[in-house]
């Protein structure tokens, strides 16, 4: 079993970065297709950016374009994301996911994840 692990949330001011971690406490995740989602309290869960399981391939949601990057490091059964300009909107709880679909795949963000992690707080806020 798969157990995701996510840690490096807190309180940042607008313009500040954040460096979000995930990691398996199990399995590695080296044959995983990784994605972190963020969910605002009464919103739906938006997809964020994912990262294929050798890392060559990336992709992010428009509003992250930039200032976002997805990376992982498959020694340390780790991916990350940093954040940088890190603006109000981006205030939610960050999860996330593995799976074995490709990232590539149109509908990745639409399609249920076989394992998430328990989520950590992003507040940017002045």
């Amino acid at each position: 079993q798969l157990q995701l692990v996510e840690s490096g949330g807190g309180l940042v001011q607008p313009g500040g970065s954040l460096r979000l971690s995930c990691s398996s406490s199990g399995l590695t995740l080296d044959y995983y297709v990784i994605g972190w989602f963020r969910q605002v309290p009464g919103k739906g869960r938006e997809g964020v950016s994912c990262i294929s399981d050798s890392g060559f391939y990336t992709r992010y949601v428009d509003s992250v374009k930039g200032r976002f990057t997805i990376s992982r490091d498959n020694a340390k059964n780790t991916v990350y994301l940093q954040m940088n300009n890190l603006k109000p909107e981006d205030t939610a709880v960050y999860y996330c996911a593995a799976d074995t679909r490709p990232c590539s795949n149109a509908v990745y963000f639409l399609n249920e994840q076989a394992y998430w992690g328990q989520g950590t707080q992003v507040t940017v806020s002045s």
